[in-house]
């Protein structure tokens, strides 16, 4: 019976550790990353003009792959996107849109509207250099002596 008892505990204690990992794994991706980061700090202001120093993701489910690339920027929302091939040239990145959601992609905090594909991909277009310096740590205090 404690045999039993001890087999079962083991099995649950196994599935634990292992949704637990499950989880752990969502958060690592590279828009997940890059997401944390610009919560943490904020982002500046990103204005009207073309960048080559954005990073495009594109996402299904759990996983996600980020590339370098260019957006153009016209009236504070996104008109064009392209990512950077190996041989430094772009390309447009054109997808079949669900519900027209390439159109009024504004930046909020220095990240775009999600679009979404007919084919559930998301994509967003994230601005790295606009993210905000890194604020000072806090100084902690010094323990009590017995002077």
């Amino acid at each position: 019976m404690i045999k039993k008892l001890l087999v079962s505990a083991l099995l649950v204690s196994f599935t634990f550790i292992a949704n637990a990992q499950k989880d752990e794994s969502k958060e690592l991706n590279c828009y997940n990353k890059w997401s944390k980061k610009f919560d943490e700090r904020g982002a500046d202001e990103i204005t009207d003009g073309v960048y080559t120093d954005v990073i495009i993701t594109s996402r299904f489910g759990n996983t996600a792959k980020c590339y370098t690339g260019k957006a153009e920027v016209v009236n504070k929302k996104v008109t064009k996107f392209y990512i950077t091939l190996e041989d430094g040239s772009f390309e447009e990145v054109k997808r079949t849109w669900k519900e027209k959601s390439n159109s009024d992609v504004y930046i909020i905090n220095g990240i775009s509207k999600t679009m979404i594909t007919v084919h559930s991909e998301l994509i967003n277009i994230l601005w790295p250099k606009k993210i905000k310096a890194k604020k000072a740590a806090m100084k902690v205090a010094p323990e009590p002596t017995d002077d």
